[in-house]
């Protein structure tokens, strides 16, 4: 039976949504460091257990005195209620109408700081500040007065802030049961620069700083009043306060940071900014002192398509390869089946963790353009499921209707229907890892020619809308809200034949190749190819099987 619509109220979203916690990869973007001026950060929600769909909040007035039920975004946990906010703005996903867009990754930390008693975990403070910020020094100030008002739920986390304007790093750690807050530190991105975190806390020492003042431009540094006094109190720190480092005192360092976490953020940076190998052994887990810095400055400026590529890694070109050792199979598969640590006679191993990984729910990349009103300005490139072969398909966040197959309620992680986009991309990648080298340029000529031509067709859309604007900002809505939600039923209907497609031409691991049928012929019988597999696998089993199966003259 299909759910109705949701104008989405914070209590229905958090009671569907499952945990995201511990598996998640971010990248920031400032204006300096795009072609187009604009600011970028990434999100790539990962879960077994997360379905993923394009949440919406409809800009609303709310009588004084309304109060907010707050459940745990992880698991849908009532938490308790908060004051409501007398207007709140419209948010798609993760951007409101302002192009204020918020990303997270969490990191845990000291498992003792977390607050069993708060009101407001992090997906709730997300969405909740989302829905009453404009800017992210506002954003930033929302947060730290909701944490301070009614407490802090969750353990460690990053989040990655950015408006038309600016971008921010915020990491955040509570202070333990029974404690109201949290101790933080915000620090905005140079421009021109990138930044990234990906389950561990990056930010090391920072300028401290003598009050917070939200208005002030050139204030490039933000935090708790106590976030240093509250770390000697507890006996984690004891040296000077130049010298705190916010990661290594609220979240330290160990193996599986570095490995599991760290490495991604130096996948994406490795991928467009040189002279990173000197932070491989960092990112292998073999020479932890030697830290990346926060922010690098990529060679070259970075397009739209540059960021949704750099959520498309698995380690390509660095020792840590995924299609380079056994477990990738015949077929070169990016992905291995969880759990993530294994053992085999009693010596423990693991397996890689790259950005791209068959447990995304949702993924997008947002975009925040200044010289655009803002209705028409923000854009998030949305897409479901794994990162290398989703499709990011622009959503207006200024929009006021979501498109069908991406929203809440048409399915589900347990119901399973054939179009929505969660299960229809995933109808392909499973099938795609199967065989995965064969397949993968089947998708990815697809993907390229709809993300190619919607970031060609954008820059129209743009033009149409603005000028629109002009003289009807509502009839702009209703243009760039049409134009989203037909987008997303193209993209969509192009993945459902696309599985049709590879299901005929890979069915029972043969390659079929149609061959044209003559003028009078009814049919023709297509060309069938057997691939097997590749000589480095027959050469494993021979490894393993010695004669076995040699044939005998």
């Amino acid at each position: 039976m299909k759910k109705p619509f949701l104008t989405i109220s914070l209590t229905l979203l958090s009671v569907l949504l499952i945990n995201t916690g511990f598996a998640c990869t971010n990248f920031l973007v400032t204006k300096g460091a795009s072609t187009d001026g604009s600011t970028m950060i990434t999100y790539a929600a990962d879960s077994h257990a997360l379905y993923g769909e394009l949440y919406h909040w409809p800009a609303a007035d709310h009588p004084k005195g309304t109060m907010l039920k707050v459940y745990e975004w992880d698991t849908g946990k009532y938490l308790g209620e908060i004051e409501q906010a007398s207007h709140t703005y419209n948010v798609v996903g993760n951007m409101n109408e302002f192009q204020l867009a918020i990303g997270e990754t969490t990191y845990g930390g000291r498992k003792e700081l977390q607050d069993s008693t708060g009101i407001i975990d992090y997906g709730s403070l997300i969405y909740i500040t989302l829905q009453r910020s404009k800017t992210a020094r506002e954003a930033i100030k929302t947060i730290s007065e909701l944490l301070d008002r009614y407490g802090y739920y969750s353990s460690g986390e990053s989040f990655s802030i950015s408006d038309p304007n600016e971008v921010w790093i915020l990491e955040i750690i509570g202070k333990g049961p029974g404690i109201t807050g949290a101790v933080w530190v915000a620090r905005q991105i140079p421009d021109g620069y990138i930044s990234g975190h990906a389950n561990h806390a990056r930010i090391t020492t920072f300028p401290f700083q003598k009050e917070n003042n939200f208005n002030n431009p050139k204030q490039t540094t933000y935090h708790s009043s106590d976030v240093i006094s509250f770390a000697k109190e507890k006996g984690y720190y004891k040296g000077k306060n130049k010298n705190f480092s916010f990661s290594d005192v609220y979240a330290p360092l160990d193996f599986g940071g570095a490995r599991f976490c760290e490495a991604r953020v130096y996948a994406g940076f490795n991928r467009v900014s040189s002279g990173m190998e000197k932070y491989e052994d960092y990112a292998m887990g073999k020479n932890l002192k030697n830290r990346m810095p926060l922010w690098v400055k990529p060679d070259n400026k970075l397009s739209v398509r540059d960021v949704m590529n750099m959520m498309r890694d698995y380690y390509q070109g660095t020792p840590m390869d995924m299609t380079k050792d056994v477990g990738a199979g015949p077929y070169k598969n990016i992905v291995r089946w969880r759990p993530l640590y294994w053992e085999v006679e009693g010596k423990k191993y693991f397996n890689e963790r790259a950005i791209s990984t068959q447990q995304t729910g949702f993924s997008f990349v947002s975009q925040s353009r200044n010289w655009l009103p803002d209705a028409v300005g923000g854009i998030i490139w949305f897409g479901v499921d794994d990162t290398y072969s989703t499709v990011y398909t622009p959503m207006y966040t200024s929009m006021t209707k979501i498109p069908e197959k991406y929203s809440v309620g048409y399915g589900s992680i347990m119901e399973y229907k054939d179009d929505a986009a969660f299960w229809v991309f995933n109808q392909v990648s499973n099938f795609a890892y199967t065989r995965y080298s064969d397949m993968i340029p089947d998708i990815q000529k697809i993907q390229d020619e709809l993300e190619l031509g919607y970031i060609e067709e954008v820059n129209g859309i743009d033009k149409a809308a603005a000028e629109i604007y002009k003289t009807n900002p509502e009839k702009a809505v209703e243009f760039l809200t049409n134009y989203s939600n037909t987008q997303a039923d193209k993209t969509v209907k192009s993945w459902k034949n696309l599985y049709g497609y590879l299901f005929a031409k890979y069915l029972d691991g043969n390659v079929k190749e149609a061959r044209p049928v003559p003028e009078g012929d009814a049919y023709i019988t297509p060309k069938i190819k057997f691939p097997g597999y590749g000589e480095e696998w027959y050469k494993l089993i021979i490894q393993k099987t010695g004669d076995k199966f040699e044939v005998i003259k």
